[in-house]
């Protein structure tokens, strides 16, 4: 193979929920395309980042945190996480490295072995934990025999994270780039931006009312001037959220559309117009239509 042949394959963030799979993908990819919360369940469906590293074009495939499903919202996100690791060259397992969530882990990692597939482990949060439990952790997940390597990250701090980036590359298959060398995400943006909406929703409700509500785009228009207005609806299921949501006086609303829009400026780059309205639908969880929309399987 020649010095400058290019590589190209497809990468799978694995991990259970609040392992910090998002924070990674967009150091990874160097630019923000997932949305990150302190709220477990944050990503709902496959998130596609792409990066380029000399010769190099690696996929990454940010997944929905793997935990045991009880709803079938819960059921499609962990259909969707597998999935992308079934379709992925090399899977990365990343895991909170306080272990927040020790059952979750054990759970994908009995998968992998059914799978018959092995995994990169990337213990992440360093920052957070003393050497001694790091190491110990590190010792008793690589007795589990599905982990080729073992790198320890702060996605945060990105220390770590180059190194890990390393490996990826030397691990990718040869062959030609799937995707322009200027895109960074196959995410339409029409998506993005509910997307961006969602994080701010996430922000700055509390408790469960944010898996409660889902955001669509209802419309994009150019402007002549070079901006953008873009139009977008918050579903809730009950009338009660919808008040929450709008805030007193409407403040709340306004405060999370301020916030998404400056957001959305960063990324696109341009000024952006966006307006929300906050409707009721009632078991849009139930709704197939909802999941074609997020990317999901509703017959899981």
């Amino acid at each position: 193979m020649t010095e400058d042949a290019r590589r190209c394959g497809y990468v799978a963030l694995l991990g259970p929920p609040i392992a910090g799979k998002s924070t990674p993908l967009n150091a990874l990819v160097g630019t923000k395309i997932s949305i990150v919360t302190p709220k477990v369940q944050t990503t709902r469906a496959r998130v596609i980042g792409i990066a380029l590293k000399g010769s190099a074009q690696i996929v990454y495939v940010d997944t929905p945190g793997i935990f045991t499903p009880k709803r079938r919202l819960e059921r499609a996100m962990v259909d969707a996480a597998w999935q992308g690791a079934r379709d992925a060259e090399i899977i990365v397992l990343l895991v909170d490295a306080a272990e927040k969530r020790a059952d979750d882990t054990a759970a994908i990692v009995a998968g992998l072995k059914a799978a018959n597939r092995t995994a990169i482990l990337a213990l992440n949060k360093i920052d957070l934990v003393a050497p001694p439990t790091l190491l110990a952790l590190a010792d008793r997940l690589n007795r589990e025999g599905v982990f080729t390597d073992i790198f320890m990250i702060s996605a945060l701090t990105r220390d770590g994270v180059s190194d890990l980036e390393a490996k990826i590359i030397a691990l990718l298959p040869e062959g030609p780039w799937l995707y322009p060398e200027d895109q960074v995400t196959d995410i339409p943006l029409r998506q993005l931006a509910a997307e961006a909406t969602r994080e701010q929703l996430f922000l700055q409700l509390r408790q469960e009312l944010p898996y409660a509500l889902t955001v669509e785009t209802e419309s994009w228009e150019e402007r002549e001037d070079g901006s953008v207005r873009i139009e977008q609806t918050i579903y809730v299921e009950r009338e009660s959220q919808k008040g929450i949501v709008l805030g007193q006086g409407g403040q709340r609303i306004k405060a999370v559309g301020a916030a998404s829009r400056a957001t959305l400026e960063r990324f696109f780059d341009r000024r952006v117009h966006l307006f929300l309205v906050v409707k009721v639908r009632t078991g849009w969880h139930d709704d197939p239509a909802r999941y074609r929309a997020m990317g999901l399987d509703f017959d899981v």
